[in-house]
């Protein structure tokens, strides 16, 4: 089986992508097969001592055994010499002496006989031995060159499962298709959801869509983001309030009737247990005070009106200034009848100025802005965290009303609203905003810090992918390994430890580019139309895995880990356990959301079940058994052009 690279190498629109899996299909093959050992082939050659020692046992006893044999026969021999000098000395009759010539030597030549039939029989053991170990040595070789066979086969397929585990694809994309309404993303530090909001946008933009970035984290999250997309080509706009509050005109087209609940929204922000009964009695006091002020009606209007209504200062100040005029000064103070309840509206109205006085300055240097595909609204991290609360939830409250009047898009995902710290907000600010987004097929994506109970009951709710990031508090840990279920088992590359232990934390904020705007300015194209390279020139993230060396990206060693609470408390910095519904039930998944790993070598724009079911698809045999390389795995997957797929 081979891997393939998808035929797609750019990225789909209708996939929101939230980082990469890291995954071997091909585990390592190890080392190659050892060789027969040339030692151990010259040793198998050589004859067994104990063989040798038998043989050289056998000979010394046939040696002692034949000694009394030899001695007698050379005694006969002997005899026979002396009787034979005798005879011929006359000392011995020939006839005696002929006897004992042929006893002796009859003796003698039996003797011989006898020795001759042991030498016979050594050699024949000798060479019986000899034989033997003929054989054994046909024997050996034989299995020698078995094993090299052997040997040579398993080489050539280590050799093809080393070159499939080395070319393989490392990195799988983890995307969640458009049938997603919402994103909830639960825990996480600033340096993660900066790596997420960076991914996330980056993708959007790069297919074609639009991007609206509401940042309550105060921590600059965007940051990378913004210098990604200036490095693309776009001009992105960038609100800091309070600052660029005069510059907003977010909200100035909305009918009285929404402004009106747009800004009751705005005053509950710290009143969290308020009832709906009392968002209503707000909603009613705003709606007859906008009747009176017309259409267009400014902040600053509508706190002179509450002051007056309330009887707080000199209305004649108001007066002098334009805020109000007589006559609507004048229906003012008739707006509610005399009583008891004139004193409630008095409080209410006294409430809902000190509160909206934080916006006065909204929309008053309204300038023409030119169209841009990145918007970020944020908050300073200098001013006071109530300010920035009320000016949070006027910013989400004024994109749901946006919304609600927008028609139904055709592209889901195509526009896409992320709210960092979303935990900020009040339930019901939440559940406009997630409804508003689902009713106009608009991507919402919500990072909570902690996972407080109006967090918690909101958290999947609907057909929403949640992703969990790092979750510091052992309590929020907890609920999320309920949530995700403590069964799954996941792997954790090396490289998401590495960078993130490496990774300086954020610094400064952000830059407004509202104040120098131009109103015929045109949005211009970059120099670079290349997003990995963009990100690896452009992002901190980049930076970081611009340092790392190729081996180091292409393979390295994982671990697995159980979903468990303590787990969780020390999940790398960029890494996000998804967690998704689909046809087959749930599905778990680990992945990163460092944006740098887009420029790795081995990573595809793939999701790992597409990858592998192309895979099985083609199923080609690695070699033809005949040490024929594998086929070609394709090239790599292309450079990817930031400008293309725009609209």
């Amino acid at each position: 089986m081979t891997d393939v690279h998808p035929e797609h190498a750019q990225l789909q629109a209708d996939r929101i992508y939230l980082g990469w899996q890291y995954i071997l299909l091909h585990p390592d093959p190890g080392p190659p097969p050892k060789r027969p050992s040339p030692v151990e082939e010259a040793a198998a050659e050589q004859p067994d001592p104990a063989e040798q020692e038998l043989m050289r046992r056998e000979r010394m006893q046939e040696d002692m055994l034949n000694r009394p044999v030899r001695f007698l026969r050379l005694l006969m021999l002997a005899m026979s010499v002396v009787i034979l000098a005798a005879a011929l000395a006359g000392y011995l009759a020939w006839s005696f002496a002929l006897v004992a010539l042929l006893a002796a030597g009859g003796v003698a030549a039996i003797l011989s006989y006898a020795l001759l039939q042991g030498d016979r029989a050594v050699k024949y053991r000798v060479l019986e031995q000899q034989a033997r170990d003929e054989r054994q040595q046909r024997e050996r070789d034989k299995d020698l060159f078995r094993a090299q066979e052997e040997h040579a086969q398993r080489y050539r397929d280590w050799q093809e499962s080393k070159e499939r585990h080395d070319r393989q694809l490392t990195w799988y994309a983890v995307a969640v298709p458009d049938e997603i309404d919402r994103i909830d993303v639960a825990g996480g530090t600033l340096p993660g959801w900066s790596a997420l909001v960076t991914l996330l946008g980056a993708t959007r933009l790069y297919s074609g869509g639009h991007l609206t970035v509401l940042d309550l984290s105060e921590g600059a999250i965007a940051k990378d983001l913004i210098e990604l997309a200036r490095k693309g080509g776009d001009d992105p706009l960038v609100w800091v309030l309070p600052v660029d509050l005069p510059r907003l005109d977010l909200g100035a087209t909305l009918k009285p009737e929404a402004f009106a609940d747009v800004l009751a929204h705005v005053v509950s922000v710290s009143e969290e247990q308020r009832s709906t009964r009392d968002l209503s009695f707000d909603n009613a006091i705003l709606e007859r005070v906008l009747e009176v002020l017309g259409e267009n009606a400014t902040i600053s209007q509508v706190t002179a009106a509450l002051r007056a209504l309330a009887q707080v200062g000199d209305p004649r100040d108001d007066l002098r200034f334009g805020l109000i005029t007589a006559t609507q000064l004048e229906r003012i103070g008739t707006l509610f009848g005399r009583g008891v309840s004139d004193r409630v509206v008095i409080e209410r109205a006294w409430a809902l100025e000190s509160q909206l006085r934080k916006l006065e300055t909204l929309g008053t240097q309204a300038v023409r802005l030119p169209p841009a595909r990145l918007r970020v609204v944020s908050m300073d991290r200098q001013a006071g965290v109530f300010g920035n609360r009320v000016l949070g939830t006027y910013v989400a409250t004024a994109l749901t009303h946006i919304l609600r009047q927008s028609p139904s898009s055709d592209r889901p995902w195509y526009h896409t609203i992320i709210v960092a710290g979303a935990d900020k907000l009040r339930g019901d600010v939440l559940d406009r905003l997630m409804d508003a987004c689902e009713t106009s097929r608009t991507g919402l994506v919500l990072t909570y810090r902690s996972l407080t109970p109006t967090v918690r009951e909101r958290l999947g709710r609907g057909h929403a992918a949640v992703a969990f990031m790092r979750l510091g508090n052992a309590e929020d840990a907890r609920v999320a390994s309920e949530h995700v279920g403590t069964e799954h088992r996941l792997e954790l590359a090396q490289l998401t430890e590495t960078i993130s232990e490496s990774l300086p934390g954020l610094d400064g904020g952000y830059t407004s580019t509202i104040c120098q705007v131009e109103d015929e300015r045109e949005a211009r194209d970059g120099d670079h139309a290349d997003l990995a390279e963009d990100i690896t020139e452009s992002t901190e993230w980049g930076r970081t895995a611009d340092k790392i060396s190729e081996k180091e990206r292409v393979l390295q060693r994982s671990r697995e880990f159980l979903v468990e609470p303590h787990q969780l408390q020390q999940l790398p910095t960029t890494s996000v356990i998804v967690t998704d519904a689909t046809a087959d039930g749930r599905r778990v998944r680990l992945a990163d959301a460092n944006p740098a790993i887009l420029t790795f070598p081995k990573t595809t724009l793939g999701e790992l079940e597409d990858v592998r079911e192309a895979v099985m698809a083609l199923d080609p045999p690695a070699g033809d058994g005949n040490g024929e390389p594998p086929p070609n795995l394709g090239p790599p997957p292309p450079r990817l052009d930031w400008r293309k797929g725009r609209q």
